[in-house]
């Protein structure tokens, strides 16, 4: 499901980061920050009155060698770009400023329903300064004390009520979702130009929400397809996705609106740490992954050169040994035909679904091969398990107690689940509950 996304947005010496961080810590149970951009403060999910949603801190975007006001209008851009609703932050102590005016301008052009609040208002009788926040052209100012958290209730309020349009205009797609992640300059829109057969990726925009990504349709064997392009996105000669925190942000858009995520790696560069990252969103998000590596075409090989690349892989990603490893050339257009069975598959995989009376036989066998392990002369009885959704498969083993399953015990239950089901592409989840 397609989740909005607020930018925080505004001046330096505002109060960003600090909104930021009550947005997405307003209750503790609600957040996780998106593992590999936490450092930054960057990217982050929360929720408000049963609405889950993205927040991006643009104050992490850092466009070094930039002039200042140079900066505020990039990533006033890049939030227009990203966002479905925008939070404009201005400082209350501090009056209406040049810089203001400027965001002001940008966001008006922008089209998009923005949210203006005046920080640093810590107490009733400043409300007053709210006022002259008018001029800015951005409807009704808000007052909120991101130190004290005051009025923070009344913004998100009036962001959830732009969220209500948004999913009025979210059209029912049932097609598969297989976006294309990576590293700026890997080869992606190459790939899917490749696939496509055009010279160029032909664009099929998403009514009723902007998103970052470009979404292609594709008919493959009588099968509906969405292809979701995160390459680089250009403007007057920047390219905005040469910052490594911004790549990544654009992955994790893509991969929480995929079923099949194609991880897509340089064959001529090998495996980089960008590349771990990258690949470690779409596994926490629980998708199907399989590695592309491009430009086979460019590298020079022999028998072994394919086998111990792959060899390579598996060891820099064991987290992702479940994933495939598929080599292509975009350019030569090589190799391209054997890329959608292999979707098909982790597809498939992704949503399938076990008999209970079948996966008990197997839990048994697994059992009566490798012993439950003990503690304290206590051992760990398995007596039922169940699978409880899909996307990724989700399966529940009902025991005595769960401080007795050892997480090496946990994966071997795994790998005989997959040897027996063939799960090939897609993570799977083994979660412990007493049983009552």
């Amino acid at each position: 499901m397609y989740k909005p996304t607020i930018a925080v947005v505004g001046r330096p010496n505002v109060g960003k980061s600090t909104l930021f961080n009550r947005i997405i810590g307003e209750r503790k149970a609600i957040v996780e920050d998106t593992p590999g951009v936490t450092r930054d403060r960057l990217y982050a999910a929360g929720d408000w009155l049963n609405y889950e949603f993205n927040v991006i801190d643009t104050g992490g975007i850092e466009l070094k060698g930039e002039p200042l006001q140079e900066q505020i209008k990039m990533q006033a851009e890049i939030a227009i770009l990203e966002a479905d609703v925008i939070l404009m932050i201005t400082n209350g102590k501090e009056g209406v400023t040049e810089d203001d005016l400027l965001v002001a301008r940008i966001l008006q052009k922008s089209k998009k329903p923005v949210v203006l609040s005046v920080n640093k208002i810590d107490n009733y009788e400043m409300r007053s300064e709210i006022y002259e926040f008018y001029q800015l052209g951005l409807g009704e100012p808000f007052p909120v004390s991101g130190s004290h958290g005051l009025g923070l209730g009344d913004v998100l309020d009036e962001s959830a009520a732009h969220f209500n349009a948004l999913e009025k205009e979210t059209e029912i797609d049932t097609s598969v979702k297989v976006s294309l992640i990576g590293r700026p300059n890997v080869g992606k829109s190459s790939l899917i130009n490749a696939i496509l057969g055009e010279d160029r990726v032909i664009v099929s925009d998403t009514g009723g929400t902007t998103r970052d990504a470009i979404d292609t349709p594709y008919t493959y064997d009588n099968e509906e397809y969405t292809l979701i392009d995160t390459a680089g996105m250009r403007k007057r000669g920047k390219v905005y996705e040469a910052t490594e925190k911004y790549s990544v942000l654009r992955a994790n858009r893509a991969i929480e609106r995929s079923d099949v995520v194609l991880m897509v790696i340089n064959g001529e560069e090998g495996v980089l740490e960008q590349d771990k990252k990258i690949a470690g969103l779409a596994h926490e998000g629980g998708r199907a992954v399989i590695f592309l590596v491009n430009k086979w075409d460019a590298v020079e090989k022999d028998d072994k050169t394919m086998k111990n690349f792959e060899k390579k892989i598996k060891k820099e990603f064991q987290f992702l040994n479940y994933a495939p490893v598929v080599f292509v050339s975009a350019l030569k257009k090589t190799r391209l035909l054997t890329v959608f069975p292999m979707i098909r598959l982790a597809n498939d995989s992704h949503k399938k679904r076990v008999q209970s009376s079948t996966l008990n036989e197997v839990i048994v066998d697994s059992v009566s091969m490798n012993p439950t392990p003990t503690d304290k002369g206590r051992r760990l009885k398995i007596f039922y398990a169940t699978q409880v959704s899909v996307a990724p498969p989700t399966f529940v083993l009902f025991v005595n107690d769960v401080e007795l399953m050892h997480f090496s015990y946990r994966r071997y239950i795994e790998n005989q689940l997959r040897s027996a089901f063939d799960f090939t592409g897609t993570p799977i989840h083994v979660i412990t509950r007493k049983r009552n």
